[in-house]
């Protein structure tokens, strides 16, 4: 019985480590896992995170999120606005439980037998949410009074709750 709970808790781990999205990093590579930005004019940055094996999409776009915020508090700003969201989703190929049924059978010598087995494969990790491998934002950094609009963001309140929120699980 010891070697069912261990097989188990290896079961358990894998999958609740296969859907967790990459450390809050700088990616070492263009395609790599992390986050990396481009600078297109003097106050406009496309933002990227990466998590080439796909994780839970609100996390990678929070992510993006946070290196917004980071790079904006960087260039002495207090604000920054979203032109543009992309999301590189990916599907799911199970989403639910699912039920596996097999029959087998073998013969040796002068005997013979047969067996039938019943799976039962019940999904971990994520919760079955959308999934994705990368978020890309366009951001413009603000200067004066930020704007009163949801695509507007205050850069030093965004990142202490992101941190507070993504980063205590690493």
């Amino acid at each position: 019985m010891s070697r069912f709970a261990f097989f188990t808790a290896i079961l358990f781990l894998a999958a609740a480590c296969a859907s967790a999205p990459p450390p809050y990093a700088p990616a070492t590579q263009q395609s790599a896992a992390g986050y990396s930005e481009t600078q297109i004019e003097a106050n406009r940055f496309f933002v990227t995170f990466r998590a080439p094996n796909g994780a839970d999409a609100s996390i990678i776009q929070d992510y993006a999120l946070l290196r917004a915020a980071d790079i904006t508090l960087e260039r002495g700003h207090e604000w920054f606005w979203v032109d543009r969201r992309t999301l590189d989703e990916q599907q799911s190929s199970n989403r639910g439980p699912s039920l596996g049924v097999g029959v087998g059978g073998a013969s040796w010598g002068s005997g013979s037998g047969g067996s039938v087995g019943v799976g039962i494969n019940l999904p971990l990790g994520s919760g079955g949410g959308p999934q994705a491998r990368s978020a890309t934002l366009e951001i413009r950094l603000g200067e004066g009074e930020k704007p009163d609009e949801a695509n507007a963001y205050d850069a030093r309140a965004l990142a202490v709750n992101l941190r507070a929120r993504l980063l205590q699980a690493q």
